[in-house]
């Protein structure tokens, strides 16, 4: 008795798992998968004054807008820099969201620098491999452009 004991204990002993580890820390960065991660993506690039992050959040159903060749490097600069300029914010709220025609959807932004909060029309679009602001209204925000941070 004795001895099978033993037997079933190093046959216990012996037996071999195996462990499955899991990598630790931060995810790593995907594209937005949806229009309001590209809004918020958008709006960040714009107030961090990033040009190249810019350039890959807003394009049209092909694509980023940097990638494309219908523009020069030059005419787009200047386009990011406008836009930068007229969508400049200190915060902003998302008032509406809802599809429109073509699988886009319009999302009403209220903007604010300083005392200044203006609304406006984000159009996004479904591209390739991921969601980009198209197009947006910049009439009602002309005067965040001139307006001085406070």
């Amino acid at each position: 008795m004795r001895k099978l004991f033993i037997g079933l204990l190093l046959l216990a002993a012996c037996k071999t798992t195996t462990t499955v580890a899991t990598p630790s820390g931060p995810a790593p960065a995907t594209a937005p998968s949806g229009a309001r991660p590209a809004l918020d993506e958008f709006l960040a690039a714009i107030r961090a004054k990033d040009l190249q992050a810019l350039g890959g959040a807003w394009g049209d159903n092909g694509g980023a807008i940097r990638d494309n060749k219908r523009i020069s490097r030059d005419e787009l600069e200047k386009r990011e820099l406008l836009l930068m300029c007229y969508f400049n914010h200190d915060s902003y709220k998302v008032v509406d969201d809802i599809p429109v025609a073509g699988g886009e959807r319009r999302m009403t932004v209220s903007l604010t620098r300083g005392t200044l909060t203006r609304t406006t029309d984000f159009f996004l679009v479904s591209g390739p491999t991921r969601w980009y602001v198209r197009t947006a209204g910049m009439e009602p925000v002309r005067d965040l452009c001139a307006k001085k941070s406070s």
